[in-house]
C-alpha cells in the first residue's frame, strides 16, 4: 500500500493487485547497490592473501558471480510467497523459530548499512581536504548527517520510491565511474603486475570466500524483498538470472580492474585500508573530485538503502509492533549513532568489520544453504496465511533446521580464523578445528603477535562447509517434511 508515495506495507503478504514487478526490474536496485567504486577498492583485500593477478582475477569472477546466483535463488522465494525473506524462512524454521537465523540477518544488515554510510563520511572527509575545503570534525559532522539521512528518508519511503531511485543511480553512478576507470588506466602498471608472486590453493579458497561474502552471500538475507512485487507467473529463471546479472555485473568488472590499480601501486594497496574512497580519490586529477565524491557517496547510500529497508522487515519480523516506515527509522537511529561512534570515537573499523563479517558469515551461509534446500525441494506457492501462524502447516519451531544451523555453524567457525587478532581479540576463538584436522597451528613464539600457519590456516573453508553441510543435510532430511507441508505425503 502507498500513501503518499511512502510505502506503508510491512511484512504482510502482498495484494495480488501490486505484483506487477517484472523479472528484468531487478537490475535495477542490485546493480545500483554494486556499481560502487569500493568495488575497486575491495581487489586491495583479495591481493592481501598473497595471490597472483591471474589468482586473483579466476577467484574474483568465481566468487561475485556464484554468491549473487544463489541470492537469485533465494529470490525465488519472494515470487513464490510475496512477502520479505525472513517471512518466508519460518517455512524452513517453523514461524517461531525463524528468530534464530533473524537475529543474524539484522546484524548483518545493520553492520553493512553502518559500514557504507562510514566510508561516505570519511571519503567526503579526504576529498575536502585535498580540495582545501577543511576535512576535519566540522565537515565530517555535515557529512555523517546528511549521509544519514538520505539513507534513512529513502527507505522510509519504501519499495517504490526505492526501486525508481536505484534506476537513477545506475546511470550517475555508471558514468562517473567510467571516467574514473579512463583517468585512472595510466596507473596500471604491467610489469609490476606480472611479477606478483602465485599463491597456495588455500589462499584462493580464502580469497574466493571473502570475495562472496563481501558481495553476494552480504546481501543473501534480504534477496527475497525485491522479488517479493514479482507477478505470480514471472519465470524463476529469469528471477535468478537477472538477479545475478544485476548484482555481478559491476562488481566484476570493478574489482578486476581494481586488482590492476592495487597491484600496480603501492600506495594504493596499502591505503586501502584506511580509507578505501578517498584513497582511491588521490589517483584523480582535481578538477573530478567533487563528481567523483557525489557519485561515491550516492553509490553507498544507495547500498545501505536496501540494507536498512531490510533491515527495518527484519525487525517486524522478529517482533517489533510498529509500522514499517518507523522500523527502518529506527534502525536508522542506530546506523546515525554507529557511524558517529566509528568517525569520531574508534581508531580503525575496516579491520574489526572484516572479522565481523567472517564471524557472521559462517551462520548465515548455513541459513542459506537449508533455505536454498528447501526452495529446491518445494513444488508449490508458499501457504500465505501459515506463514503467520504458529499453529499452520509450517509449525512454530523447526528443530532440524535449527539444531542444522547451530551444528553447522559450530563446525564452520571451528575452520576460519581471525586474520585480525590486534584490532579484534573478542575473536581469537575461532580456528578451533584446524589443528587437530592438521590444517594449520598457532605460532605464539617470539615477540610479535601470535598467528596462523598452514596452507589452509587463512582459506576461511567454514563459510563454504557451513553452506554445502547444511544444504545437503536439509535437502535429505527435510525432504518428508516439506512433501507433507505442500499435502504430497
Amino acid at each position: 500500500m502507498r500513501r503518499l508515495g511512502v510505502e506503508t506495507t510491512g511484512i504482510e503478504i502482498i495484494d495480488e493487485a501490486e505484483r506487477t514487478a517484472r523479472p528484468r526490474d531487478l537490475f535495477w536496485p542490485w546493480f545500483a547497490a554494486n556499481v560502487s567504486v569500493f568495488g575497486i577498492s575491495y581487489a586491495a583485500f583479495v591481493l592481501g592473501f598473497g595471490i597472483s593477478l591471474a589468482q586473483a582475477l579466476v577467484v574474483t569472477v568465481i566468487g561475485v558471480v556464484v554468491s549473487f546466483a544463489l541470492c537469485g535463488v533465494i529470490a525465488i522465494a519472494g515470487k513464490r510467497g510475496s512477502a520479505p525473506t525472513m517471512i518466508l524462512s519460518r517455512a524452513a524454521f517453523g514461524v517461531r523459530g525463524q528468530k534464530v537465523p533473524g537475529v543474524i540477518s539484522w546484524l548483518v544488515s545493520i553492520g553493512w548499512e553502518t559500514f557504507l554510510a562510514i566510508m561516505a563520511v570519511l571519503a567526503t572527509a579526504t576529498i575536502f581536504e585535498r580540495l582545501g575545503w577543511g576535512g576535519g570534525t566540522a565537515t565530517k559532522i555535515v557529512a555523517a548527517i546528511l549521509v544519514a539521512a538520505l539513507i534513512v528518508s529513502a527507505s522510509v519511503a519504501g519499495y517504490h520510491i526505492i526501486m525508481r531511485m536505484q534506476s537513477w543511480l545506475t546511470w550517475i553512478t555508471g558514468a562517473i565511474t567510467i571516467l574514473y576507470v579512463a583517468l585512472t588506466v595510466s596507473h596500471i602498471d604491467g610489469a609490476k603486475l606480472a611479477a606478483i608472486p602465485s599463491g597456495s590453493i588455500g589462499a584462493m579458497i580464502g580469497a574466493l570466500v571473502m570475495v562472496m561474502t563481501g558481495f553476494g552471500l552480504g546481501w543473501i538475507n534480504i534477496a527475497a524483498d525485491w522479488s517479493r512485487y514479482q507477478h505470480r507467473d514471472a519465470s524463476g529463471a529469469a528471477i535468478v538470472g537477472w538477479n545475478t546479472f544485476g548484482g555481478a555485473l559491476a562488481p566484476s568488472l570493478l574489482v578486476c580492474y581494481g586488482l590492476a590499480l592495487a597491484g600496480s601501486d603501492d600506495k594504493v594497496k596499502e591505503g586501502i585500508g584506511a580509507d578505501p574512497i578517498g584513497t582511491l580519490a588521490t589517483l584523480l586529477p582535481t578538477w573530478v573530485l567533487v563528481p567523483f565524491l557525489i557519485a561515491a557517496i550516492l553509490a553507498l547510500v544507495s547500498g545501505a538503502v536496501l540494507g536498512i529497508y531490510s533491515s527495518g522487515l527484519t525487525l517486524l519480523s522478529l517482533g517489533l509492533r510498529v509500522p514499517r516506515p518507523m522500523a527502518a527509522l529506527v534502525d536508522g537511529v542506530i546506523l546515525t549513532l554507529g557511524t558517529f561512534y566509528v568517525v569520531f570515537v574508534a581508531q580503525n573499523f575496516i579491520n574489526p568489520f572484516q572479522s565481523f563479517l567472517i564471524t557472521l558469515g559462517v551462520p548465515l551461509a548455513s541459513w542459506a544453504g537449508i533455505m536454498i534446500a528447501d526452495i529446491a525441494l518445494r513444488r508449490r506457492d508458499y501457504d500465505e496465511e501459515a506463514l503467520f501462524d504458529p499453529a499452520g502447516r509450517y509449525g512454530a519451531w523447526d528443530w532440524t533446521s535449527i539444531a542444522t544451523m547451530i551444528v553447522t555453524s559450530i563446525l564452520g567457525w571451528g575452520l576460519v580464523v581471525n586474520n585480525f587478532a590486534a584490532d579484534a581479540s573478542w575473536n581469537n576463538w575461532q580456528g578451533f578445528l584446524l589443528e587437530p584436522l592438521g590444517l594449520g597451528h598457532y605460532v605464539t613464539e617470539g615477540d610479535g603477535a601470535p598467528y596462523w600457519e598452514g596452507t589452509f590456516a587463512y582459506a576461511n573453508l567454514g563459510v563454504l562447509l557451513a553452506l554445502a553441510l547444511s544444504f545437503l543435510v536439509t535437502y535429505a532430511a527435510r525432504r518428508g517434511t516439506v512433501a507433507r507441508q505442500e499435502g504430497r505425503a
